[in-house]
């Protein structure tokens, strides 16, 4: 009986260990933090709430790009007419949410640059530009991938 419970709780511990250690590497790499982002991004715009006001956005983007963006809101020069992160207008959100692809990341230099790509039908793709902040990769620029001026 004693046996039983102690195995019972030392494989409840050993999969809280595994599962701790899981999505600590996952976020600690840029595919991992990017798809974090993406993910509560998403998330939170799909309840109506405007993330670039949220303070959750500082866990993903650095701070030097919020505080632009942010001021760019606020005196309403963001550019164009669409969302700075996804590069576009409207999305299917629970598409996307459930279909967010994040490619490989290249380093260059201290910039890990990879593409993003959501949605299952409609795909749309944009390029990710992270830095390393005190062991957090952080989104310092989003990009487009048309090669239309």
């Amino acid at each position: 009986m004693h046996i039983k419970r102690f195995l019972s709780v030392l494989a409840l511990l050993a999969f809280f260990f595994w599962q701790s250690a899981f999505s600590a590497t996952t976020q600690t790499t840029p595919e991992g933090q990017a798809k974090a982002f993406y993910s509560w991004y998403i998330k939170l715009g799909a309840n109506l709430t405007f993330p670039l006001l949220d303070e959750g956005i500082f866990d993903y983007v650095a701070k030097g790009t919020v505080s632009k963006l942010r001021d760019d809101y606020e005196h309403d020069r963001l550019p164009g007419d669409s969302d700075y992160f996804l590069k576009v207008q409207d999305e299917d959100e629970n598409d996307w949410l459930a279909h967010i692809a994040v490619h490989p990341a290249v380093m260059l230099g201290h910039v890990a640059v990879m593409p993003v790509t959501f949605g299952s039908k409609d795909k749309l793709s944009v390029i990710v530009f992270m830095r390393n902040f005190g062991g957090i990769w952080k989104i310092t620029k989003v990009d487009d991938i048309s090669d239309l001026p």
